[in-house]
């Protein structure tokens, strides 16, 4: 996906007005925040319809018929967990974001407010919430925040029959895919992104150790 065009972002991936609204709310408020809190890669402002908000959006097109429950991780200015909550204001989901910045956090429940997403934010470390969490998760994510062995490291617990996982990853997925498997029993799938040739997401349906 080329250029930064809100438009195709909404087209490809049938947005609906409303939520279109929210995003702008969302992008709008991303701007003005940066100025003082520096939320995102400077590098990447320009281009946050292609690349942090249309790479938030694919998620839910992979998460399970019926999921109800999201947690993301280390959920920064809210890619993809504040997108995947504005979609659940629709649809019916509910997001839990974890961060433990505080500024980000502000930020977070900002926006949380003013597009009344699905969402309920916690300024934790994810030791003290993912116990918090054990049987109440259908889907996993975290974007950017560590590697695969140590996601699956923090997240055992809450694999079980009803909770999978979606890792965005770059280039060197299957190194951090081998360096996992040294210490893990993996299900796995890996699908291309749809944003970046060079991207792809690991979809996760079980883990147990070796």
């Amino acid at each position: 996906m080329s250029g930064d065009s809100r438009e195709k972002v909404l087209k490809d991936f049938s947005v609906s007005e409303k939520t279109a609204e929210r995003l702008d709310i969302l992008v709008a408020e991303l701007a003005k925040w940066q100025r003082i809190k520096n939320l995102v890669g400077p590098a990447t402002l320009d281009q946050v319809w292609s690349r942090h908000v249309a790479d938030s959006l694919q998620l839910a097109e992979l998460a399970p018929q019926g999921t109800k429950t999201w947690l993301d991780l280390g959920s920064g200015a809210g890619f993809p967990g504040l997108v995947l909550a504005i979609l659940g204001a629709e649809v019916d989901f509910h997001v839990t974001m974890v961060e433990s910045n505080a500024r980000k956090c502000a930020f977070l429940r900002h926006v949380t407010r003013l597009t009344g997403a699905s969402a309920t934010i916690y300024a934790e470390r994810l030791e003290v919430i993912i116990p918090k969490m054990v049987g109440k998760t259908d889907v996993l994510t975290a974007r950017a925040l560590a590697s695969l062995e140590q996601l699956l490291q923090w997240t055992k617990p809450l694999f079980d029959n009803r909770t999978s996982a979606l890792f965005p990853k770059g280039r060197d997925v299957q190194t951090e895919l081998m360096a996992a498997a040294k210490r893990w029993d993996i299900s796995y799938e890996i699908i291309p992104s749809r944003i970046d040739a060079e991207s792809s997401i690991v979809r996760i349906s079980s883990i147990k150790p070796l």
